[in-house]
C-alpha cells in the first residue's frame, strides 16, 4: 500500500509541475484526472502521452475520466456512461470519450493501467430497471474494449448519482460480470451515505478493489474535507486494507483545495503517514 494524490486537487497547476511537486512531497502515486490542460484525451497525442509518462518514472500512475471535457456546459456528474438524455448522440459521446480515456491509458505505456469512471446522474423520465440495463450495456461494451487494451476498469459508487451505494454497485457488478470490471472506492462516500464501518466493504470486496480514494468526510454531506475536519474512523480504514491485504494505491482527493494545492497536499501526507507507518 502506498499513498498517491489526485490532480484534481493541483487544478491551477500544469500537469507537469503538479507530478514534480506530488514527487517531492513523498507521495509514491499520481492519480490523473484527465482534463483540459491535465493530458486532455480529445487533443493529445501519443507523444503527449509518452512524455507525461516519462514524467511519472518512479511513481505509480492511476487514471481517472475527467469530465469538463467532454461536456464543458454541464456540471461534471454528466460525463459518465449511463444513457441520461434520449438523444443517442448524448450516450454515443460519452462511450467516445470514455473509449478515449482508455486509449490515452494504452499510449502512455502503463503497467497494469487502471481506469476509474463513475455513472451520472439521470436527467430522463426512465425507471431504475431501464437506467441500470443503459448502464450496463455501456459497462460492458467498456470492458471488452478495455481488455482488448490490458486495461482494467474501476467503477467508483458516488453520492447523487444513479450508482451511489455499494449495494447498487454490488447490482451492477453482477450484471456486467466482466473481469476487466472492477471497483474504485471513495472511502469518504462510504461515511457520507452512512455505509458503516469502512472496513467491513474494504474486505467484502478485496477481490476487485483495484483503486482507493481518500479524503475527510462528514456524514451527509458530500464534501471532500480536510484530513481531521470530518468524521472518518481513519483507523478502521487502514485496518481494513491491512486485513484486504490492499497493495494499490490511496489516492488523496481534496479537488476544492486547488487554490492551496502544496500546502493541502504536504497536510494530507503528513496526517496520513502515521496511518500507512
Amino acid at each position: 500500500m502506498f499513498l498517491g494524490y489526485n490532480t484534481n486537487g493541483f487544478a491551477h497547476h500544469r500537469l507537469e509541475d503538479a507530478i514534480a511537486i506530488i514527487a517531492e512531497l513523498g507521495y509514491g502515486g499520481v492519480a490523473l484526472t484527465l482534463d483540459v490542460h491535465h493530458l486532455n484525451p480529445n487533443t493529445s497525442t501519443v507523444r503527449d502521452c509518452e512524455r507525461v509518462a516519462g514524467l511519472l518514472a518512479g511513481c505509480k500512475p492511476q487514471m481517472r475520466a475527467g469530465n469538463r471535457i467532454a461536456f464543458p456546459a454541464r456540471p461534471p456528474a454528466e460525463a459518465s456512461t449511463d444513457a441520461r438524455e434520449r438523444s443517442p448522440r448524448g450516450a454515443e459521446r460519452r462511450s467516445e470519450f470514455l473509449a478515449e480515456v482508455v486509449e490515452t491509458a494504452t499510449d502512455m505505456g502503463l503497467p497494469d493501467p487502471v481506469v476509474s469512471f463513475w455513472s451520472g446522474a439521470a436527467d430522463d423520465d426512465a425507471g431504475p430497471a431501464a437506467l441500470m440495463d443503459r448502464l450496463v450495456d455501456e459497462c460492458r461494451s467498456l470492458a471488452v474494449y478495455a481488455a482488448s487494451k490490458n486495461v482494467r476498469l474501476a467503477f467508483e459508487p458516488e453520492p447523487g448519482m444513479f450508482i451511489d451505494t455499494m449495494d447498487k454497485f454490488a447490482e451492477l457488478h453482477a450484471k456486467v460480470n466482466h473481469p476487466a470490471f472492477g471497483l474504485t472506492l471513495d472511502v469518504g462516500h462510504l461515511v457520507c451515505n452512512g455505509e458503516l464501518p469502512v472496513s467491513r466493504h474494504l474486505t467484502a470486496w478485496k477481490h476487485v478493489l483495484w483503486n482507493v480514494h481518500i479524503e475527510d468526510m462528514k456524514r451527509g454531506v458530500h464534501d471532500h474535507v480536510m484530513f481531521g475536519e470530518g468524521e472518518v474512523d481513519f483507523a478502521d480504514v487502514f485496518a481494513g486494507l491491512r486485513e484486504a491485504k490492499y497493495d494499490g494505491g490511496v489516492y488523496v482527493e481534496l479537488s476544492r483545495h486547488s487554490f492551496d494545492a502544496v500546502n493541502a497536499a504536504r497536510k494530507a501526507k503528513a496526517f496520513l503517514d502515521g496511518f500507512v507507518r
